[in-house]
């Protein structure tokens, strides 16, 4: 026992320090939130552009789902939404963008998985949008599954788990498809428009977007298979827990705001639907302002003000809230109690 005793008490003296940190508001200010509130802004990594995700026309006035997290995040930070730089990545490159540190959070919808947890050294801080994967293809073609496309050519944009996905749904029909992968969407979807694949796969939401861009959208559609889970959501790296419960509890607030009745609308809180001591006892340990909370739900909305305005019912795209819809009215879309 004397042979290891140093070890343990080492062992043990580590571990105090490290609790203490946890503890301590000055381990808040360390890190990621450090160098975001030294350099003024957040750094937020997007899509290169998805209509109702993430979208700019003069590549400075950013506006989506995706977005409006990112502005979340901002305004629990700074108190303002608009304290953030976009930099619009591809699928292939997000996650060596986020290594570097070229960005502080990738807001870009990215399916959470077991290798990109473990293996990529990356943290998910939760699923702000559940999808799953689907086809797109002509009106003309004729088709009504996506179990018609045996002998099709497939575009699918590499860098994805779609690519994963869509040879196992096929292997497992036992269906041979050729498939063309494209590095970039912009040039997945041109090929497709050009009819040089019978259909696109990516997830459904990302189809209903792309959807409403072409030429002639009412001469496409979805075929009703979806064959993949998709929880997607923001992820920022693993070596910094504290920053990325700054993250996760940013998407929790949105989510039980919403539960709460609370909205951009509502300028009071009751201590019965958000509870102020347990938020402002987590602001200083997270190292934001003690107002993080009401900062974020007035400036950007609550998750459902985000979802209506992005993709939902007041947005082109119109989509349902579905499994997004909060589970006490038949979704699944659920957050830790915030008491």
């Amino acid at each position: 026992m004397k042979f290891f005793s140093p070890l343990v008490s080492t062992a043990l003296a580590i571990t105090a320090v490290l609790a203490v940190m946890c503890m301590s508001p000055v381990a808040a200010e360390a890190g990621t939130l450090k160098s975001i509130k030294e350099r003024g802004k957040l750094l937020c990594g997007v899509s290169e552009g998805l209509a109702g995700f993430s979208e700019s026309a003069n590549g400075k006035d950013w506006s989506g789902f995706d977005v409006d997290f990112c502005r979340a995040v901002s305004a629990a930070i700074f108190g303002n939404p608009d304290k953030v730089e976009y930099l619009p990545l591809s699928a292939k490159g997000r996650f060596d963008a986020l290594h570097k540190g070229k960005i502080d959070v990738l807001s870009r919808n990215t399916t959470w998985t077991l290798g990109r947890d473990v293996d990529a050294a990356l943290t998910f801080a939760g699923v702000s949008y559940y999808d799953g994967q689907g086809f797109m293809t002509s009106v003309e073609n004729g088709l009504s599954s996506a179990l018609e496309l045996s002998g099709a050519k497939i575009c699918v944009l590499a860098g994805t788990t779609t690519l994963a996905n869509t040879k196992a749904f096929f292997e497992r029909n036992r269906m041979k498809v050729e498939i063309l992968e494209f590095d970039k969407r912009e040039g997945a979807i041109k090929a497709y428009e050009r009819g040089e694949c019978t259909a696109y796969t990516s997830d459904r939401s990302a189809l209903a977007s792309v959807r409403t861009k072409l030429a002639k959208p009412n001469d496409h559609m979805l075929l009703p298979e979806v064959i993949s889970k998709e929880p997607l959501g923001p992820v920022v790296r693993q070596d910094d827990p504290i920053w990325a419960e700054t993250v996760r509890w940013t998407l929790f607030l949105l989510i039980n705001a919403e539960e709460a009745g609370w909205s951009s609308k509502t300028a009071d809180i009751t201590p019965d639907t958000i509870p102020l001591d347990v938020l402002q006892a987590a602001a200083t340990k997270m190292g934001v302002g003690k107002d993080w909370a009401r900062n974020v739900i007035l400036t950007v909305g609550n998750y459902a003000e985000i979802f209506n305005r992005n993709v939902g019912k007041d947005s082109p795209l119109k989509l349902e809230r579905g499994l997004n819809a909060l589970w006490t009215n038949g979704g699944i879309m659920y957050a830790p109690p915030m008491r």
